[in-house]
């Protein structure tokens, strides 16, 4: 399995909405991150749907600063 198929793999949520924006995500974005912020992808996508979502919707405060913010302000706009 690729790295590519790995990172589809755990895009796959119980929410509906983190689905779909997950996917948009990847069709606009994932290639075009670099390692480094594709790690920072990966770590994102190891909180629980609901923190993901409430990060990605504003709801709660982002992750540290740096690279993460980077990509959660992509998803944020997908």
């Amino acid at each position: 399995m690729s790295e590519v198929d790995r990172i589809r793999w755990h895009c796959r949520r119980g929410l509906l909405e983190l689905d779909i924006v997950l996917a948009r995500f990847l069709d606009r974005h994932l290639d075009d991150l670099d390692r480094i912020e594709r790690e920072a992808f990966k770590s994102l996508l190891m909180h629980s749907d609901n923190d993901l979502w409430d990060m990605i919707s504003g709801r709660a405060e982002p992750p540290p600063e740096g690279v993460e913010a980077g990509v959660l302000e992509l998803l944020r706009n997908v």
